[in-house]
């Protein structure tokens, strides 16, 4: 098997449904999602050999065949084809997202990211993932995508938040809080 086509040598790709330019919106919207997803993978690779993140390890190895199901939704340019992002994937996360929060210390302020080198590697995902969903608003704006696509990536820059704390709680590593930031996070109860 051949790796290379040369069908791109003119700066076009085939997405479902026809061939658009490289830097298409559509393009750069997937293409971010690979990018969040091969850093999810370096955090994987990060965190596998350790007991304490089997349970991590396993939601992220599903994630990441869940943002090749986001890209292969964004590719389908003319919405003919069955999506398969949909909302129970976005539910998920969230259930992961309020278990971790129970798990992590209590947050109070905006946090620095880093600490132990799997939960760095989960902020630099997280902050991919937030530019992918950029990517998306501004491929919403001009086309038709599924919607479902944009909750996801929201949720999963959340969720990916969430596992970075835990990672460092399982490690016994304290998150550095930002110097400057005011208490910004509160319970509902104790909004003023």
């Amino acid at each position: 098997m051949r790796l290379y086509t040369r069908t791109g040598d003119q700066g076009k790709t085939s997405l479902v449904g026809g061939r658009v330019d490289k830097d298409h919106l559509r393009v750069e919207a997937y293409g971010t999602i690979d990018e969040a997803n091969s850093v999810i993978g370096w955090a994987l690779a990060l965190l596998v050999d350790d007991e304490r993140f089997r349970d991590l390890c396993a939601e992220l190895q599903t994630i990441q065949h869940e943002l090749f199901d986001c890209g292969g939704d964004l590719a389908i340019v003319n919405g003919k084809l069955p999506y398969k992002v949909n909302d129970e994937m976005v539910a998920r996360l969230e259930a992961r997202i309020d278990a971790y929060v129970q798990e992590a210390p209590p947050l109070q302020k905006f946090i620095l990211p880093g600490g132990s080198k799997g939960a760095a590697a989960l902020h630099m995902a997280r902050t991919v993932t937030r530019r992918a969903e950029r990517c998306i608003v501004s491929l919403q704006k001009a086309e038709p995508i599924n919607d479902v696509v944009l909750k996801y990536m929201n949720r999963l820059s959340d969720y990916l938040f969430a596992a970075a704390r835990v990672v460092n709680a399982r490690l016994g590593v304290n998150d550095v809080e930002y110097e400057r930031s005011a208490i910004v996070f509160r319970d509902k109860e104790e909004t003023p």
